[in-house]
């Protein structure tokens, strides 16, 4: 991968054709080096750790191949090593609406209760009565109060409001432990959805002890029709099979990359399709609404414990409006697009679009893991 960082300190994931189980991994000189050991068999392990850095600089490893290898390998066939979502054991975890802007885009989505073709009437009346940018608007503010009370009193209450810009955040669970994919590995699609569309983020690592140990790239593939309909359907409309992807590797935060880099990055999204279709986005964390170690701060605590840690999706600017087949109806996926999401410090996360029930199976769960580990005399 020519765009990729060289410098930092990466770690991650690949299923290991011979071990026929997942093992750790870091970059040195562009090559992925094995660094599993009966200390830190897991990517939890070492998240978990007083000094994860220290530990992966200068954990001793076997040299597996290169990463222009790897990249080339397609995930799904357990005969060949390829590249994993990096995270395991952690819970992974997500949040909504944390963007004022893109907000606009979630009360469109239920006010037009997941028709798309009523999505540019209401985009327009309700651009009208606030103007196309919310850049700036601290969510809990005296400001973003009088913006809910305008929306409320020109008759468009929507919960996507509360969660916007008030003081709490939405969060929720995005996928369930070791289903997400990684790079190269095609991502779901829920056959019911008729109107969707990828959502660029960038993902915090974060351990049990809510210390944020590094960043990685993820996709919070969404069904907008799904979700639409009813914020209940949220699990309906996010956690499907192979609907998260997270990658290529998490960045161990260090003296050259930390949280204020993250606070700053802007994540540079294409979707290229089949029939020609050309997408581009552009997420800017300089705009989200909420800090990320507010965020942090309200998915762990006393309130609520994760012993393994979490990943946290951190919500998106991105919400395409680009019109695809029918004016006036925006964007929605077809089969086989190709996404990439970019940052010049964490990579490219490259994913194929398909349905969930096209997509390779989950099937290696924690019990297979830990059966897998207890073979290889690594726990």
């Amino acid at each position: 991968m020519s765009d990729f960082p060289q410098n930092g300190t990466f770690l991650g994931r690949v299923w290991d054709a011979d071990a026929k189980g997942p093992s750790v991994v870091t970059l040195r000189d562009n090559n992925l080096v094995d660094i599993t050991s009966a200390d830190a068999p897991l990517v939890r392990d070492i998240c978990e750790m007083e000094d994860p850095l220290g530990y992966v600089r200068s954990a001793p490893g076997t040299t597996l191949g290169s990463l222009e290898d790897f990249l080339g390998r397609s995930p799904g066939d357990p005969s060949q090593s390829h590249l994993l979502a990096p995270c395991d054991l952690q819970a992974v975890k997500a949040c909504g609406v944390t963007f004022a802007n893109s907000m606009v885009e979630r009360v469109i989505e239920e006010q037009a209760a997941g028709d798309p073709s009523k999505a540019l009437a209401i985009r327009e009346r309700v651009v009208s009565l606030i103007g196309t940018s919310l850049n700036n608007v601290e969510a809990g503010s005296a400001q973003a109060q009088k913006i809910k009370e305008a929306f409320i009193h020109e008759g468009i209450w929507s919960q996507y409001l509360e969660v916007g810009i008030g003081p709490d955040a939405e969060v929720f669970s995005k996928a369930q432990v070791l289903s997400s994919v990684g790079y190269g590995a095609e991502v779901g699609l829920h056959p019911i959805s008729k109107w969707n569309n990828p959502e660029p983020e960038a993902v915090l690592v974060v351990s049990s002890a809510a210390r944020i140990v590094g960043a990685t790239l993820g996709n919070d593939v969404n069904l907008r029709d799904v979700e639409g309909r009813s914020a209940l359907l949220l699990s309906k409309a996010k956690d499907n099979n192979a609907s998260c992807a997270i990658g290529p590797f998490i960045r161990l935060f260090d003296e050259q990359y930390n949280l204020d880099d993250v606070r700053q990055m802007d994540l540079q999204m294409t979707v290229s399709g089949e029939d020609g279709f050309e997408l581009e986005g552009l997420s800017s964390m300089s705009q989200i609404s909420r800090d990320p170690q507010e965020l942090v701060t309200q998915t762990i605590g006393r309130h609520h414990q994760y012993p393994d840690g979490l990943v946290l999706f951190l919500g998106t600017l991105f919400a395409p409006t680009k019109d695809r087949d029918v004016p006036g109806e925006g964007f929605t996926h077809k089969l086989n697009d190709v996404v990439s999401i970019s940052n010049a410090d964490l990579g490219t996360l490259r994913n194929t679009v398909n349905l969930s029930t096209r997509c390779a199976e989950w099937t290696f769960g924690v019990r297979a893991l830990m059966q897998n580990l207890s073979e290889r005399k690594l726990i």
